[in-house]
């Protein structure tokens, strides 16, 4: 898995906002990736009308909702990142994009994101007739992702988040709706989790993710469970992103990821490049002393499990 980069993407300028610039200058000298505008793909997910509020509130700049903003540079870079998102799930690449996309909806933008990235691509590649599975590990639900797929059992939705959280919802027992019923894995975690919460959380539903049998994985890459990350209260460290990428090569083979959160920019960097490690299969070059939870934590966690493989036990026979 390669990096897709492109200087266009610091052009979002949010000044002091917590997803700004510094996210992706603080990784240093990047190879650039040439990027179509990627704007003939936005009708994927979102609506014509969204489509030029964007396009228009960019030419004035500011605030589009509470939490996002946007500048002069934004549209060019989102429809960069639309692109390279594209072309990240046709080579299996991460495309280190901004703006990020999970929280968009159809007709809104939400949480920092105005195009959503990954459901385009994902429907991009399921019009091709192919199976796709997201997995989110970003520590917010991608609500505008598993709103639009809610009802689909040609996309199956997994996301690993803490809750309560922003945005809210994707609780354990929200598996989908109509004939998607069952493609839907909300993994809800309480605050205060560790990696061993999170690493039980993975490799307890991976069997799930393994019989749905996808033709291609989209990874909604977040790195705010971190446990320095300012936005959350979870506590993973960096060791646990070079596992999960190390699992998700070992079980898969056409994968594909682009950025959501993570704002801690001293650490940003090293889950980043530990992910990538991972997937790659190289060795894991940061490392910090893992963490566990508090008792009360762990059985909450283990309740909200419990929900969600009832729930799923019904349409799958791995859990």
């Amino acid at each position: 898995m390669k990096v897709i980069y492109n200087p266009v993407f610091l052009e979002h300028d949010t000044g002091m906002h917590p997803e700004n610039s510094k996210r992706l200058s603080s990784l240093g000298n990047l190879p650039v990736t040439p990027l179509e505008n990627g704007e003939e793909f936005l009708e994927l997910f979102h609506n014509p009308l969204y489509i030029s509020f964007i396009k228009e509130s960019c030419q004035y700049g500011g605030h589009i909702d509470n939490d996002t903003i946007v500048s002069p540079g934004s549209y060019k870079a989102a429809i960069r990142a639309v692109a390279a998102t594209i072309m990240a799930s046709e080579n299996g690449d991460f495309a280190l994009t901004r703006p990020p996309g999970h929280h968009a909806h159809v007709e809104r933008s939400s949480g920092f994101c105005l195009f959503n990235n990954v459901a385009i691509a994902a429907q991009y590649q399921a019009n091709q007739g192919k199976k796709v599975l997201i997995f989110d590990f970003d520590g917010h639900l991608g609500d505008g992702t598993v709103k639009f797929f809610y009802e689909s059992n040609q996309v199956m939705y997994w996301s690993i988040h803490q809750y309560p959280a922003f945005p809210g919802g994707g609780d354990a027992d929200e598996i989908g709706q109509g004939k998607g019923k069952g493609y839907t894995m909300n993994i809800p975690l309480p605050p205060g989790s560790g990696d061993e919460i999170f690493m039980d959380a993975f490799t307890s539903f991976l069997p799930v993710a393994k019989e749905f049998n996808p033709d291609i994985v989209a990874i909604s890459a977040g790195f705010d469970s971190h446990q320095y990350d300012l936005l959350l209260d979870l506590r993973l460290t960096v060791n646990s992103f070079y596992k999960i990428g190390r699992a998700l090569a070992e079980n898969f083979t056409h994968i594909f990821a682009t950025l959501e959160g993570g704002y801690n920019i001293e650490f940003f960097p090293k889950c980043l490049y530990n992910f990538l490690d991972g997937i790659n299969k190289n060795e894991m070059r940061y490392s910090e002393r893992e963490t566990d939870s508090m008792i009360q934590t762990f059985y909450e966690y283990e309740g909200r499990k419990a929900i969600v493989s009832k729930e799923l036990s019904r349409y799958w026979k791995s859990i």
